[in-house]
This record gives structure tokens, sequence and C-alpha cells, in this order.
């Protein structure tokens, strides 16, 4: 299969030669080097690549002045720097190119969020462009193999994600994502000095992956691994800035009959959850198929409204009964809530409670037969 197009990319070529920087997040492996080399590859002989990876550049680019930044451009009209996180000072380099050579366009790439944010955010206040890349969206595969194609392979995405090169390279799903698992997932958390037992990270994620679709108590998480609560709070928030995972919060505007501050965490692949498991049995097989359902679809709406300027506000709901709505989308005008069952015989609705506490809600059953329009942001009813 040849190259999948990814929706931002006109978006950031439009944005191309604007004075600013161009910043794009997200996990490793996801295609971001990729995209970049596609986007600019009318400018081949222009454009001047950088690894942050490389001990070398990150010695050249650490702590750099604007002559010697112009020395080693030369004509060139395009710096790309892939995981720049991984370079000392990068915010103030960046800076520098933006000042000093706003004629020269500056792309970055950060599989850290949690570092290259960081670094970024005070100096290049105003000066940058920042879009977020994840594993192919619904949406994009739809537009590259077509809507019955990608319906018809939905047990596979459910089971091996959709990492680029998991998806582009058919039959070689299981080894490819035991590699990205063991050899990407954590290598950017590993270089911090917060992160002291890798062996506690790996309980964690294994425990996490073993809870999607279920509300996470730290507490119990805590016993489960060993571990105080105060670690275990900060490797969910590492783990959720190198993208291995994200939370979905608790909905309430009434604290006395609805949970506050509950969570449920998902992973950004299910691949990489599976292969955490080691569990890559078929769909019909599987015990675990609604959670995975579940994590599917909050994920593919939150790719399809990552890059938009002003995204809703996304959280599930549960009241003291235990009545529960799956999933929640809040927005300035709008709150919509779906519930979702795999079994699209199986009887669902949003419960009483909810409609009652909440009338102006816009609901709707999400199954596997009227899932693709609620991936491509139509109304549902």
């Amino acid at each position: 299969m040849s190259y999948i197009e990814r929706a931002v990319t006109d978006d950031i070529r439009k944005r191309l030669f604007s004075g600013k920087a161009i910043i794009v997040f997200g996990p490793r492996q996801s295609g971001k080097t990729t995209m970049i080399k596609q986007m600019v590859a009318p400018y081949s002989d222009d454009t001047l690549w950088f690894n942050g990876d490389s001990p070398d550049v990150r010695e050249l680019l650490g702590n750099i002045t604007s002559t010697r930044l112009k020395s080693i451009i030369g004509k060139k009209k395009i710096v790309v720097i892939d995981e720049a996180q991984r370079i000392t000072h990068i915010g103030l380099t960046m800076k520098l190119f933006t000042d000093e050579i706003p004629e020269i366009q500056l792309i970055a790439t950060g599989s850290s969020a949690f570092e290259l944010a960081d670094k970024t955010a005070e100096p290049l206040t105003g000066r940058k462009f920042e879009y977020r890349l994840l594993p192919l969206s619904f949406s994009e595969l739809c537009s590259n193999a077509g809507l019955l194609e990608e319906r018809r392979i939905l047990h596979q995405r459910l089971i091996y994600g959709t990492y680029p090169e998991v998806v582009t390279r058919p039959g070689d799903e299981q080894p490819l994502l035991s590699m990205l698992a063991s050899s990407y997932l954590y290598k950017d958390l590993l270089t911090l000095e917060s992160v002291k037992k890798p062996a506690l990270l790996d309980k964690l994620v294994r425990a996490l992956a073993l809870q999607i679709g279920s509300e996470v108590s730290v507490n119990e998480l805590s016993n489960l691994i060993c571990a105080d609560n105060k670690t275990v709070e900060k490797y969910i928030d590492l783990l959720e800035k190198a993208y291995v995972v994200f939370s979905l919060p608790a909905f309430s505007r009434n604290a006395r009959i609805e949970i506050r501050k509950g969570r449920k965490i998902f992973f950004y692949d299910l691949g990489i959850r599976n292969a955490i498991l080691g569990n890559f049995i078929p769909i019909e097989s599987r015990t675990d198929v609604g959670a995975l359902w579940e994590n599917y679809l909050i994920l593919e709406r939150l790719k399809l409204q990552c890059n938009m300027p002003f995204p809703p506000r996304r959280f599930f709901w549960r009241n003291m009964d235990q009545r529960e709505v799956d999933y929640l989308e809040e927005s300035v005008t709008d709150l919509s809530a779906w519930e979702f069952k795999w079994n699209p015989k199986t009887k669902g609705k949003i419960p009483a409670a909810f409609r009652l506490a909440y009338p102006e809600a816009k609901t709707a059953l999400i199954t596997p037969d009227n899932y693709d329009g609620f991936l491509m942001g139509q109304v549902i009813s």
C-alpha cells in the first residue's frame, strides 16, 4: 500500500513561509517524518534535515548563535528538526529562526509533548502553529481505500490499531506491534530523570490496558502495582504526554447525585494496547470487545477533532445509582451524548436519569451499523 495522505497536510502547506514555526506533535512512528517529507518534496533541494536523536545534532543545535545558525543553513529555504524535544534549549534555538531568519520555514516534530511543548511555550509565543498527528484516522483510511473496505476490516482495526506501518504491511501486524510496544513506547519516558522505576511503569501500563472502559481508581492501581498514589499520578501524566494514553473525565453539573472526580483512561492505539497484553486473538473469541469498541470510537472521535481550533470537551457520565452514558461532548452551544453497543441487536438507550437532568442534550446510540457517520462528524440520531 502506498503513502496514505494525512488530513492536516493541506492546512500545514497553507502555513508554509508565513514567518512562523510549524510544530507537529504525536507518538513515535505515527507518520510525522513521512508526512513532512511528502509535503516538502517540491523543495527537496532547498531543505535541510536534522534528527534530534543524533548526538552530533544535539551538540550542534543545543547552544547556538544566530550567526552560526545562518552559516549552517546557507541558502536552504526549509529546515526540519525531527524529534526536536531531544535538543537542549530548543525553544531558544527555534526563536532564533523565527526572529533572525524569518524567511526560512522551520518545521519541528516532537514525540514528547511534555518536553517540546514546555521548551517552546514561552520562547515561541505568537511565533508558531501547532498540530497533532496521531495514528491513521478512520476518515484518512476511508479516503485511501474507501468506506466499504474500511468497514469490512473493522475487526482488524480493533485488534491491530492504525499505526501507518501496521496498516501498510498487512501480515506483519503482530511483530511490528511487538516492536513498537517494546522499542518505541517508552523511549522518551525513560530518558526522564523522574522515571526512576521502568518496571513499575510497565506494570502500570499493563494495569491500565486491562481497565479500558472502566473507571480508574488511583488507590486500586497503587495497591495493584505496589506504589504510592503520587507516583501513579505522575506516571499516568507522563504516559498521557507521551501519547500512550489519554483520560476521559466525568461530567457533572449536580455534585449531589453525580460523580465528579472519576475518569476513564484509554489508549491512543488499540494495537499497542493489545501488544502490551500479548492478546491478538480474534474478535469473535474475545471477552473485551465492548471495551475495545468504546476505546476505538472515543479515540477516532478525538482524532477527528484534535486539530480543530476549538474542539469540544469530552466526558463520560455516571450518577450515584450507577446509571452511565459512555461518551459526551460539550461545546459552547451544545451538549451531545452517545451510548456505544457492539452488538446492534442489543437494546441500548440513554438512561432516563440523564435525559431528565439534561433534556437539552442530543442523544444517539452508536453500533457497527452507523458508526461511520459518527466518526466523520455527521449528525447521528
